[in-house]
């Protein structure tokens, strides 16, 4: 960013509204449906029926404070003067889970560290930190990116190594969501599109390999092609999902009236809230909130696209990299939870019940924002010179 625009303060009047208002429309729908579908789980499990209504309110509320003050403390240009400690960051969260008594494992993932009052998902913490790694990279190395192969290679080893390190835990969710945003910055860096044509036999193979390496993989892979064909063991969760779209059919069958968080859903209020969403509102209700992530997404591509016009190379980069994360993870999620894509742990963003997912989200609008915030207050005082 130019030495003048760093001195300028933000101002709220200088956000943009139809992205701060489509992430709160997100953030209350989920509080809404994640408190509807943990209701019966919570009272039988803890004897609370609100216990993790409350937990995701707290969780809101946290993410709300925490955007407020990346927003108002972290220029997105200050990142990039300490561009050289997110990549050393982000390995280190990610070591961190298999420290004995640190490391927390979840339905045989290795996934979580436990801290005092709350679990934090380490790959939600990497992926903002590689996002700022590889935004620096492009904006120092541009002419090498794009003039030689080894310039290309260098982002795609360290994305190797990450995932190496994700694969561990093992997460191949959170593997494909990084991958995803990492391939999309570096073609809007602009990257010759054959190079990733060359790169993509090999991917697929890879990706085939992976998929195939441990046996609960397998399962997921069978019971997406066939649910049904053991709808009672590796096909439950799938199959379970879709008796829920089947029953939403237009509108819905009312809000607190699904019958399929009862128990039958597992992970009703995380992963597969967007099916309970679907029994209780209909398609009406699920198409807004597909709207409200498209409004989402556009917005961010937008700043994008005009930072990168301004020649903010960097921080263009820090917003592209943001919005592929939001879109592969939203898309995955919806995918997953209609039997289009094999299950995957993944959250939605904004909506899924989860502390670590909604404060790292809400940081990431928050950098966005503020990269918005900052051009156009640098763009009006550029008016108000050339009128003077």
């Amino acid at each position: 960013m130019r030495a003048d625009a760093q001195l300028l303060r933000p101002q709220p009047r200088q956000i943009d509204m139809p992205l701060l208002c489509a992430v709160l429309a997100l953030a209350l729908l989920g509080f809404v449906m994640v408190s509807s579908a943990s209701l019966q789980i919570a009272e039988t499990r803890l004897g609370s029926p609100f216990h993790y209504a409350l937990r995701h309110g707290f969780y809101l509320a946290a993410a709300a404070l925490t955007g407020v003050l990346v927003y108002l403390l972290v220029p997105v240009d200050r990142l990039e003067k300490v561009r050289v400690f997110a990549l050393p960051c982000a390995v280190f969260v990610l070591l961190l889970v298999f420290i004995p008594g640190l490391g927390r494992s979840v339905n045989g993932s290795l996934r979580w560290i436990a801290l005092p009052g709350m679990t934090v998902q380490t790959s939600e913490i990497a992926k903002i930190c590689f996002v700022v790694y590889l935004a620096g990279y492009v904006s120092l190395r541009r002419q090498e990116l794009l003039g030689t192969w080894k310039g290309f290679l260098i982002p795609l080893g360290v994305l190797g190594a990450m995932a190496l390190l994700l694969l561990a835990q093992p997460d191949f969710g959170a593997t494909v969501v990084m991958g995803t945003a990492c391939m999309g910055m570096l073609f809007l860096a602009g990257v010759p599109a054959r190079r990733f044509f060359l790169l993509a036999g090999g991917v697929l193979a890879l990706g085939a390999l992976i998929a195939v390496a441990q046996p609960y993989r397998v399962a997921r892979l069978m019971s997406f092609l066939d649910p049904w064909a053991d709808q009672y063991g590796s096909g439950y969760q799938l199959t379970q999902s879709l008796i829920a779209f089947g029953r939403g059919h237009w509108f819905g069958v009312g809000l607190g009236n699904s019958v399929q968080k009862l128990f039958y859903l597992p992970e009703a209020h995380t992963d597969f809230v967007y099916a309970v969403m679907a029994e209780e509102l209909g398609l009406l209700g699920n198409l807004t909130m597909m709207a409200l992530f498209a409004l989402v997404i556009y917005r961010v591509f937008r700043i994008g696209g005009r930072l990168e016009h301004r020649g903010w190379f960097f921080q263009a980069q820090v917003v592209y990299g943001i919005g592929f994360i939001v879109a592969t993870q939203a898309l995955i999620n919806l995918g997953v939870n209609m039997g289009v894509l094999p299950t995957k742990g993944l959250t939605l963003p904004f909506i899924s019940y989860g502390g670590s997912s909604l404060l790292v989200s809400a940081a990431m609008v928050a950098l966005v924002l503020r990269a918005g915030s900052d051009l156009q207050r640098y763009e009006g005082r550029e008016r108000g010179r050339m009128r003077a």
